[in-house]
């Protein structure tokens, strides 16, 4: 083999023909410039993208001193320094500019041995075009996320939650101490309580909120159903089945949290399989015989009352143990005295931006009715009927013509006492029947006028009164 030797002799590298030979055929068809200086920056190795891309010939370029080349070149400073430089902006004296690296090369002593130099980007224009791309990917990047969050992920939190009352301000401050444990939840409480807020607010508020939060009402899925649901189903598990299986909510929360709704409604052989999910941390899919691990944390909610449904043997004592680690009683609607106004105006926001009708007020004494009702429906009966008043009004304020007649005829107001004046009683007696007779003619006044027998100028002073507007 003819080597010719090429080094001073203070150089700490021999460059032979052979290796340069051998270093061309790997580096010429990458498409990236590439050169190699020895430790006195003379260039012993350049590719052809390189060479071709500062206008000289290859032969022209090896031996030569790169400042010779390049007068700009900044590897005499890096292997004096012997600091690379990565992703530095140059300008070459041909007048292109564009973004390189140069790395020196140490020996085992921390001498240079020589100098390694790359054209990462030819131009500043392909350089912001990468930029661009990136960009543009991070943010398809950031729009997939936020969809995955939507579909699997917790939409509300702790302000999502409104209630200055004393029992709402105590069930927040037990939620949001729960959320910081990784311990299985229980949220028990009334029909329309809110149950799933504090679900979503205790997963968006604990170690887990970056993982997926996946919701199953055990109620609206027929046991038969419920394990493949919850657990999945191998190919060929049953006629029908889908090419490949399926996924459970389980597999999907992993990492996550699972709120598993009404679980008081769960079948018994079904409570059977969510203890060992609890105990082992694990499951098989229906038709299948591999176990699949699991990281989940188990938010349960029910109306019922658990402790009597075990005594009755239809709720599993062990697996009612297992969910009742942290357990949270939320406060139906008539035992939050004070919340709902709050409440009632934001959802009187939510829902009016859902229906597209701007109702921004509630006259007093339609917010009397309100407040002096029982509220057997909780929160969601006192949005229906929101929804309800919002559809009917005829302004930017629901009056109490827009409320149910079950609530302004039978509530009971705070103020009445055994005995009333006269005048009291005659005044509540005359706005009960304007009332009613301007929801009979749907707000026309002019006919409710003639209906009661009275003058329009008359009515309307009694609205003002009366304060029905």
């Amino acid at each position: 083999m003819n080597e010719t030797n090429i080094k001073d002799n203070n150089d700490n590298l021999v460059f032979t023909d052979y290796l340069i030979s051998t270093m061309e055929k790997i580096f010429d068809p990458i498409p990236v410039g590439i050169i190699l200086v020895d430790n006195k920056s003379r260039i012993k190795m350049i590719n052809n993208v390189f060479a071709d891309y500062l206008r000289y010939d290859k032969e022209h370029i090896i031996n030569k001193h790169v400042w010779d080349i390049d007068k700009n070149s900044r590897f005499p400073y890096v292997l004096k320094s012997k600091k690379a430089e990565i992703a530095w902006k140059h300008k070459f004296e041909n007048g292109y500019t564009a973004i390189v690296h140069r790395i020196p090369v140490l020996d085992e002593n921390n001498g240079v041995k020589y100098g390694v130099g790359m054209l990462l980007f030819q131009d500043l224009k392909e350089f912001r075009e990468i930029i661009k791309q990136n960009k543009l990917l991070e943010s398809e990047l950031f729009h997939v996320k936020k969809q995955l969050k939507k579909l699997h992920g917790a939409k509300y939190s702790w302000d999502s939650i409104v209630g200055s009352s004393e029992k709402m301000i105590q069930a927040k401050y037990m939620g949001r101490r729960i959320a910081q444990t990784n311990s299985n939840v229980l949220i028990l409480g009334e029909s329309g309580t809110g149950k799933e807020l504090f679900a979503h607010a205790i997963h968006n508020d604990s170690g887990r909120s970056h993982f997926p939060f996946v919701k199953v009402n055990c109620a609206a899925i027929p046991s038969n159903l419920l394990e493949s649901e919850l657990f999945g189903y191998a190919e060929g598990a049953f006629t029908g089945a889908l090419k490949g299986g399926k996924i459970g909510k389980f597999e999907l929360a992993n990492g996550g949290s699972i709120f598993l709704d009404e679980i008081g409604d769960m079948h018994l052989d079904m409570q059977v399989k969510i203890l060992r999910v609890l105990q082992e941390r694990e499951f098989e899919k229906v038709g299948g015989n591999k176990p699949i691990k699991v990281d989940i944390r188990i938010i349960a909610a029910t109306n019922k009352n658990l402790r009597e449904l075990v005594n009755q043997g239809k709720f599993r004592e062990d697996l009612y143990y297992r969910l009742n680690v942290m357990a949270i009683e939320l406060p139906s609607l008539k035992e939050r005295d004070g919340d709902i106004e709050g409440l009632s105006y934001l959802l009187l926001k939510k829902l009016s931006n859902q229906l597209g009708k701007y109702v921004t007020t509630i006259s007093q004494e339609s917010m009397n009715y309100l407040k002096t009702y029982n509220w057997p429906g909780n929160v969601r009966e006192l949005e229906n009927i929101l929804e309800r008043a919002i559809n009917l009004a005829e302004s930017d304020t629901i009056l109490p013509m827009h409320l149910p007649l079950y609530i302004t005829q039978n509530t009971v107001r705070v103020n009445d006492g055994p005995i009333r004046h006269l005048s009291e009683i005659i005044e509540e007696a005359e706005k009960v029947a304007i009332v009613r007779c301007l929801e009979y003619t749907k707000g026309n006044k002019l006919r409710t006028a003639k209906l009661l027998n009275i003058s329009r100028s008359s009515l309307y002073d009694k609205i003002e009164k009366y304060n029905l507007v």
